[in-house]
């Protein structure tokens, strides 16, 4: 008995483990925090679930909670390297350089070659200023692995944080001899170029950059500034735009594309820029400026008086600002209060110490200013950041968020039964409708209502609602144990499978589906639960393992056959199949399915975005887009992105 109970525990604690780890792999960090609570609870003494912890705490920018639960597990078992990496890039996010060097050391002494370890304790020691020291790491690292572009390539940044520009050049040249497609490299090179006004090259070399890594919002600007002096405007303002799209808060590129807006006439367009701009920083005098001259210049003669008011009252002595008022103020009619500002002028003239502000000069008008710099003498001047410095990127399982990966590569959900409150992404034109699946909602709802507990509808399984389906599955358990017969012991069994799958722990999920199929041999609703358990455990697990992979997919791929056969022409089960096989790389036979799916339901917006990305992934960009146009039309707004993508 004693022997059962230790394994069940045991068992218990695996499960949870599992769970989290899947939730984990979905992305729901809150979640997967939860399950690995109650394994820590269970057996603190276990190393693997704080590390699992604080992985998901790491991902959720708690990066002194993540830290905390990895010396948790160090100190269970400290000879497991990954602890030391993890805690290392969880204070490198603090910048606890110190401690970040030290954790690396312990991982280079447990794990020696790993190239990865010996980079990141190089790059703290840059960040720590200890140049020579960093120098020196590097040295050794190259000696060891002639091939690693990324030891030449923080060789170079380090020269440039020394302002030693003509060996950074050469390390970065060393650099792309190794590895010619180093975006991060070309880059470097191009803000070298710039600083010493080579515009040529550093077009080039941002072009360069761009091409390989296309979505760097620092290199459009950058190479609009090179191209502004090539007097290439159109260049200028195609880079400035991209950079928008890319991020359309970015303050550079909304002020200088104002002033470039401004430079060829676009005075309108000019104020929108400087308009958003001002949304940002309210307080910025040298937008605020600017925008002034162009309220002036397109009639807005009040709107001009309010912004020079307001960049006059903070700099009582700038004539220029005080001459537009007064002009303004004759425009419309207000003599009195031009007078007072040309007073105020002329009263300055006639003082030695101030003098005559002198005419802007052609080497004045091509000037740049810093982004901190507030001299109004340099109103018009094209900004550029104070100090252009790189975020090292620390080569580490943890360095990325995993939330932020490419949208392009994820396609829609599964639809199955689920108490999550989460709805399909953005569809608000298409509620999904399957009769097995509304005859067995109506039959539960009662129960569900009556117990308090979440309704059950058709959904994205893997949106977990984690809270309130733990609530549901304790519920539900205590329900089964004191059910007055076997039916509605089934029944609460069968629901409290939903819940599990809500809660993203599948494998209990599948248990109960077996004990309830067992009883009911033919029922479509817990095959088809079962089958999208099983495709999503299936997901995960080839990303951890391959033992079994194939007998595994050869099970569902029956599954959904079964399904099929059970119900003909079910559009949903052929979109959950056709998902399926397009999230295995079958691209053609994904079509196949998701085209029948959308003859059957031509409003399903997700079989469309779904159909369009697998056709994207087998290079027809034309069907591709088509899928996506129709995807968004239909409510599932992120398809245009993919579409202009």
């Amino acid at each position: 008995m004693c022997c059962s109970l230790v394994i069940n525990a045991q068992y218990n604690v695996n499960r949870l483990l599992t769970s989290g780890r899947i939730a984990l792999h979905y992305e729901d960090y809150v979640l997967s925090i939860q399950y690995f609570n109650q394994a820590i609870n269970q057996k603190p003494y276990l190393w693997e679930p704080w590390e699992l912890r604080a992985i998901a705490k790491f991902y959720l920018d708690d990066w002194q909670g993540a830290a905390d639960d990895a010396t948790q597990a160090i100190r269970l078992n400290p000879y497991i390297t990954s602890l030391y990496d993890l805690r290392g890039i969880a204070y490198i996010r603090q910048k606890d350089f110190d401690k970040a060097i030290s954790d690396y050391t312990k991982a280079i002494e447990l794990d020696p070659n790993n190239k990865g370890y010996w980079s990141n304790r190089a790059a703290c020691y840059m960040e720590k200023h200890n140049y020579d020291t960093a120098h020196h790491e590097l040295d050794s690292i190259i000696e060891k692995w002639k091939g690693y572009s990324v030891a030449y390539q923080m060789k170079a940044e380090v020269y440039l944080l020394q302002s030693d520009t003509a060996n950074a050049s050469r390390w970065l040249d060393k650099t792309l001899k190794v590895e010619p497609y180093n975006a991060e490299a070309w880059r470097a090179k191009g803000h070298i170029a710039l600083q010493q006004e080579r515009w040529r090259t550093a077009d080039s070399c941002l072009t360069k950059a761009l091409h390989y890594k296309p979505k760097n919002v620092g290199c459009y600007i950058n190479r609009a500034l090179a191209r502004l002096r090539l007097h290439n405007l159109r260049g200028a303002m195609a880079d400035y735009d991209t950079a928008l799209e890319h991020d359309p808060n970015n303050f550079l590129a909304h002020y200088n594309r104002g002033l470039l807006r401004q430079q060829v006439g676009d005075d309108n367009r000019a104020i929108e820029d400087f308009n958003y701009v001002l949304s940002l920083e309210p307080g910025n005098i040298l937008a605020l400026f600017n925008r002034a001259t162009l309220l002036d210049r397109t009639g807005d003669l009040r709107g001009a008086i309010r912004d020079y008011s307001i960049v006059i009252r903070q700099f009582p002595n700038f004539w220029t600002g005080l001459h537009y008022r007064a002009a303004c103020y004759r425009r419309l009619g207000m003599n009195a209060k031009a007078e007072q500002d040309e007073f105020r002028i002329l009263k300055a003239q006639m003082n030695k110490h101030m003098g005559i502000q002198n005419r802007w000069s052609k080497a004045k008008l091509n000037a740049m200013r810093k982004l901190s710099d507030i001299d109004l003498d340099k109103y018009n001047q094209i900004v550029v950041e104070d100090d252009e410095h790189k975020q090292h990127e620390y080569e580490s399982a943890y360095r990325g968020k995993v939330q932020n990966r490419n949208t392009a590569d994820v396609f829609q959900p599964y639809i199955a039964l689920t108490m999550s409150e989460n709805q399909l992404d953005n569809v608000s034109t298409y509620i999904p409708y399957e009769q097995h699946a509304t005859q067995v909602m109506e039959k539960l709802l009662p129960q569900l209502k009556n117990k308090g507990l979440p309704i059950i509808r058709l959904g994205n399984v893997s949106e977990a609602n984690g809270t309130e389906t733990f609530a549901a599955t304790d519920s539900l358990t205590s329900m089964i144990y004191h059910a007055k017969d076997t039916n509605e012991g089934l029944a609460y069994i069968l629901m409290r499978s939903v819940a599990y799958s809500s809660s993203l722990n599948y494998q209990d999920a599948i248990t109960d589906l077996n004990t309830y199929m067992a009883a009911n041999k033919d029922s479509f609703v817990a095959l088809w639960q079962q089958t999208i358990c099983k495709a999503l455990i299936n997901e995960y697990e080839k990303n951890s393992t391959t033992h079994d992979a194939e007998l595994r997919h050869l099970d569902i791929v029956k599954s959904f056959k079964r399904l099929m056969e059970l119900s003909p022409n079910n559009a949903i089960i052929l979109y959950c199949y056709g998902t399926y096989l397009a999230r295995n790389n079958k691209y053609d036979n994904a079509i196949q399915l998701l085209s029948k799916a959308i003859e059957l339901s031509p409003r399903m917006p997700y079989a469309y975005y779904n159909r369009g990305l697998a056709y994207m992934k087998s290079g027809k960009p034309v069907e591709a887009r088509k899928d996506f146009s129709k995807s968004g039309e239909l409510g599932l707004f992120g398809a245009y992105n993919l579409m202009k993508k």
